[in-house]
């Protein structure tokens, strides 16, 4: 007799995904070898901490291309999120779905960035202008629509420093602007989720949204408190342009740490789920502290040497 199979490899071996997870995990790996491609020079080159930041393109646009793919995997859903005073919301669900896509390749390549970062960066201000201060003002008390906001914020300034660092590139008025701007949003945020995850510790760490860490993730607190650490510092060294590029780019490699090291194997177990929203909701948040993370990077290669 042959010995049996274990049930977890077996689910792996035979993964019931949905469409969504099909979809949006094809434009990751999709995504993946375009970026590796494009980065793989200035990786080669680059020394200790700067090899971190030479990833930033590659951790920004991987994320983008799993959400423009799902905007076309979930579009009748997405379409309920679109204000009831704008017309015709399933064609800005696939018309938004579109342009992350273009812009995760723009992005991935180093091609026309300026652009694509810049209206990125007004898209994500556009969409908490829009979708997340509407929701914040009469539920003001929720902590979660609070980090909703800073994170779409954080996404765009992120995009600015792409764009800010782009080449060609803005003249050095509109790079000083963006990257400012930049600062100030990246730090305040970082200080402020790092607050959040010494008052919620069992939350999932990076960005600190409702999804409690799995009971089979050692070391809760150690992971928890540590990443609020790291964010008060580096916010803070941000925040007063004090030693900024180098906490950026430490509070970048340790998002990077979290996506491979924990969010990594919560979207494995996700995965192993035949449930579609459980599916849905491990690629989102992976992809969500990656773009975070690529952000982070984005602003610290736009800082000078310190």
């Amino acid at each position: 007799m042959h010995p049996a199979v274990p049930a977890s490899l077996s689910a792996f071996l035979f993964l019931d995904l949905s469409r969504t997870a099909i979809s949006t995990c094809a434009a990751a790996i999709v995504l993946l070898l375009i970026a590796l491609l494009a980065v793989r020079n200035d990786f080669s080159q680059a020394r200790g901490m700067e090899k971190v930041i030479a990833l930033a393109n590659l951790f920004f646009a991987i994320p983008l291309a799993v959400f423009g793919a799902e905007h076309f995997a979930v579009a009748q859903g997405m379409s309920q999120m679109v204000p009831a005073y704008i017309p015709w919301h399933l064609f800005w669900v696939y018309f938004f779905g579109a342009a992350l896509l273009a812009a995760s390749v723009s992005i991935a390549t180093k091609i026309q960035v300026r652009w694509s970062g810049l209206l990125f960066g007004i898209t994500m201000f556009l969409f908490d202008s829009l979708l997340t201060v509407p929701a914040t003002v009469p539920d003001r008390h929720n902590r979660i629509v609070w980090i909703l906001l800073c994170r779409e914020a954080s996404f765009g300034s992120g995009a600015w420093a792409l764009s800010a660092t782009a080449i060609p590139g803005w003249g050095p008025r509109t790079q000083k602007t963006l990257i400012t701007i930049g600062r100030v949003i990246i730090g305040i945020t970082a200080m402020f989720y790092g607050i959040q995850h010494f008052l919620h510790p069992a939350n999932v760490p990076g960005v600190p949204l409702e999804k409690l860490l799995p009971a089979w993730i050692p070391a809760h607190m150690l992971i928890s408190y540590g990443t609020g650490i790291i964010l008060l510092v580096a916010g803070a060294c941000i925040l007063l342009a004090k030693k900024a590029r180098m906490a950026a780019a430490s509070l970048g490699l340790w998002l990077v740490l979290l996506v491979v090291f924990l969010y990594g194997p919560i979207l494995i177990s996700s995965l192993l789920n035949p449930s579609a929203d459980v599916q849905l909701e491990g690629i989102n948040y992976i992809f969500d502290t990656m773009l975070y993370a690529g952000a982070i990077l984005a602003f610290a290669r736009a800082m000078p040497p310190d």
